[in-house]
């Protein structure tokens, strides 16, 4: 393993980090070993952040519990080792007091850096820094072999490295993560600009991802939020180190709703870096509306601690084994619901057309919006491809999250509207994720995600089918 001859160029501390973390290896080895030849290896992990059914899995899973640490921070040369399994609010909380950032943070907390780069993130600051396995340097990955390689852009593990995102653990287990990171100030001053106008809004987007500024500002993050066709929002945030007063969003305020407002001229706010970092995570979204904690009644009793995506998230799975929504819309006479839970990608040309549809033929608002372009113009990036996510370099995309339910028909196929927006999403040229359910063909899906690519990575890199693959996971629900 690559990491084993690092640890004396480092500090004490450093030493202290490898060392602790050699051990989580050990115990992660040990438990691959205990697994049955028989059966597939998965993760011993409790909580997750994807939205598709599982199987159970009887056999034992792998001892991931020594890997969730941050190893080292090196803030000379803005870089951080980082176990697989640490979660996005131990890797900021690490990192700050540096007055650094992961360059990609995607928006909740629980989320795992080897979770976002083997399932893809994206956040405000990806108009400009790209996804956040394009910030990797290397990683050291447990490949369904059983054996640990150190995956590199020019390396031995080249393809691993280039095939990995988007793979979602059916090539390997990220164990550690080398990643860059960049200076960030202690605050956010934000502009929440209204749009009465779609086509309006998608020509503004273009223009400030292109200029980095808007009305002579620089734009640091940049994402928006639809409420309805005529009432749209680009939220622009700037780095800056000017002291004043901040707005506070993890009490009774909801920092969806401030973006809000009448006016045709900019709405200001300002947060500190932390709390812009994780600003949607207090209400996950506006979903914490599904559970009421949005009345200003429940909202003072619900515990602070509580108000966060991982709670909401437990709830979720709770809904999930027990059917309570559809219980509950069954005692009021109505038809169960399907679950609409959706990131997907268009061109930024395209943004419109789709928004458009959305709001015309699947009944759920709002709609978060978030551009992104890979880092192509980065002299690090310069011609790498990720062929299990083949977005083209040098062109603008959106993301699009929508994340609640949808009444169903009687008689009607399963995932009807999740399935319309698959089509949809294809026909505009774009891409969605894998971490909710799925409805694609095998064919179509190869087509889209890899193709012989992934084929010839799977042999090479779980020639036993000890994992499962891409389909059978995101599709086939296995």
């Amino acid at each position: 393993m690559s990491l084993l001859g690092k640890a004396g160029h480092a500090s004490a501390a450093h030493e202290s980090g490898f060392a602790a973390h050699r051990s989580g290896v050990e115990r992660l080895l040990a438990s691959y070993r205990a697994i049955p030849a028989n059966a597939n290896v998965r993760l011993a992990k409790k909580t997750s952040n994807l939205f598709r059914a599982r199987a159970k899995n009887t056999a034992p899973g792998l001892d991931v519990s020594g890997l969730a640490k941050v190893i080292a921070v090196d803030a000379e040369a803005k870089t951080a080792d980082v176990a697989g399994m640490t979660t996005y609010e131990d890797l900021v909380a690490a990192t700050l007091p540096y007055g650094l950032a992961p360059l990609v943070v995607p928006q909740l907390k629980t989320i795992t850096l080897g979770g976002a780069v083997t399932g893809l993130g994206i956040e405000s600051s990806s108009f400009r820094s790209g996804l956040p396995h394009e910030s990797v340097l290397e990683m050291d990955v447990l490949t369904g072999a059983g054996e640990i390689v150190t995956a590199t852009p020019d390396g031995e593990h080249a393809d691993l490295f280039r095939g990995f995102p988007n793979s979602y653990g059916t090539l390997g287990y990220s164990v550690r993560l080398k990643i860059e990171l960049e200076t960030v100030q202690p605050y956010v001053a934000l502009r929440h600009i209204r749009f009465h106008d779609l086509r309006e809004l998608e020509s503004t987007l273009a223009r400030i991802v292109t200029d980095r500024t808007y009305d002579g500002e620089r734009v640091d993050y940049l994402d928006g939020v639809v409420f309805t066709a005529d009432e749209s929002y680009l939220t622009l945030g700037r780095q800056t180190d000017e002291p004043g007063p901040v707005s506070d969003y993890t009490g009774m305020d909801i920092y969806y709703r401030s973006i809000q407002h009448d006016s045709d001229r900019p709405k200001r706010d300002r947060l500190t870096i932390h709390d812009y970092l994780w600003r949607w995570d207090t209400d996950w979204f506006w979903c914490s509306r599904a559970f009421g904690t949005q009345n200003p009644k429940i909202r003072r009793l619900w515990p602070k601690r509580y108000r966060r995506s991982s709670f909401y998230w437990k709830l979720i799975a709770l809904d999930h084994k027990y059917d309570i929504g559809d219980k509950l819309e069954a005692r009021k006479g109505n038809p169960p619901r399907e679950r609409v839970v959706q990131d997907i990608e268009v061109p930024v040309e395209r943004t419109a057309d789709f928004v458009e549809w959305f709001l015309r033929e699947i009944p759920i608002e709002p709609i978060w919006l978030c551009p992104l372009r890979l880092r192509e113009n980065d002299a690090s990036n310069a011609g790498r491809r990720w062929p299990l996510y083949p977005l083209q370099p040098n062109r603008t995309y959106v993301n699009v999250g929508f994340w609640s339910a949808v009444p169903t028909v009687a008689g009607q196929q399963e995932g009807k509207a999740n399935r319309a927006i698959e089509q949809t999403v294809t026909e505009f040229d774009g891409h969605k994720s894998l971490y909710s359910d799925s409805y694609y063909g095998e064919d179509e899906f190869a087509a889209l995600y890899g193709g012989q690519t992934y084929t010839d990575l799977k042999k090479r890199y779980d020639p036993d089918q000890r994992l499962l693959d891409l389909y059978s996971k995101a599709v086939q629900r296995k």
